[in-house]
């Protein structure tokens, strides 16, 4: 394995391990809080991380289920970690305890490109 493979590898695990966190933690909890902010931040920095190295190696992006699922994971995380800072900068109470539906969808549509890229890599 190459130092630029296991990079990609820990920096998408990452983002597996800090969105999740975020996520379970903020529906748990029944509002969102700021440190699922940060933890959603986090996740999108490792995952935007780990898919750049990913793509890198690849040699760029494929135009297949996972190529267009992980960027439209990566647009909805950031889109999801936008709002869910003007949320808490508005303290908008009705979305504050709302807020983990949406949080919960963003991590299903995530879920897919971080499976297909996995069941990819084991089927090589």
């Amino acid at each position: 394995m190459t130092t630029l493979l296991g990079l990609a590898i820990a920096a998408i695990s990452s983002a597996l391990l800090f969105y999740t966190l975020g996520v379970w933690s903020e529906r748990f909890a029944g509002r969102l809080k700021p440190l699922h902010l940060i933890l959603f931040w986090i996740g999108l920095v490792f995952d935007t991380t780990g898919t750049t190295l990913m793509s890198k190696i690849a040699g760029g992006m494929a135009f297949d289920v996972h190529g267009f699922t992980g960027l439209l994971a990566i647009l909805l995380m950031l889109g999801h970690a936008v709002w869910a800072t003007i949320v808490l900068v508005r303290r908008d109470e009705k979305a504050i305890h709302s807020f983990h539906k949406f949080s919960l969808v963003v991590w299903l549509v995530w879920l897919v490109p971080f499976m297909t890229g996995l069941a990819g890599a084991m089927l090589a």
